[in-house]
Formats: structure tokens, C-alpha cells, sequence
């Protein structure tokens, strides 16, 4: 996923499906500079990580 879509999915007022290694993540927040995103597990809010934004997948 590029950057600008990821800011977009953030900032999005209906839920769109993102997946990191097939696992279903929400992204929490947006690093532009280090082109990083903060996401957690769907069903585990207190398990954060930090990934590359482009590890992320829309799911269509």
C-alpha cells in the first residue's frame, strides 16, 4: 500500500478492510516521514506494531 492511500484508510469515516501478513489490522497512526504506520490486531487492540505501510493490503 502506498503512503497517501494509508492516510486515506486512516481518515476514512466507514471501516475499510487492511490486512498485514493476512491478519486484519486497524491502523492507529501515520509516520510520513519514516513511511510507517502503527496498527494493531483487529481483535487485540494492546498488540501494536510499527510496520512499513508498504507491508499493508486493502482488502477488496
Amino acid at each position: 500500500m502506498n503512503l497517501a492511500r494509508a492516510q486515506q484508510i486512516l481518515n476514512a469515516d466507514e471501516k475499510i478492510d487492511v490486512e498485514l501478513n493476512g491478519v486484519s489490522v486497524w491502523i492507529d497512526s501515520i509516520d510520513a516521514e519514516e513511511k510507517t504506520a502503527k496498527v494493531h490486531a483487529e481483535h487485540q487492540p494492546a498488540d501494536t506494531r510499527v510496520v512499513p505501510v508498504e507491508e499493508l493490503e486493502e482488502v477488496k
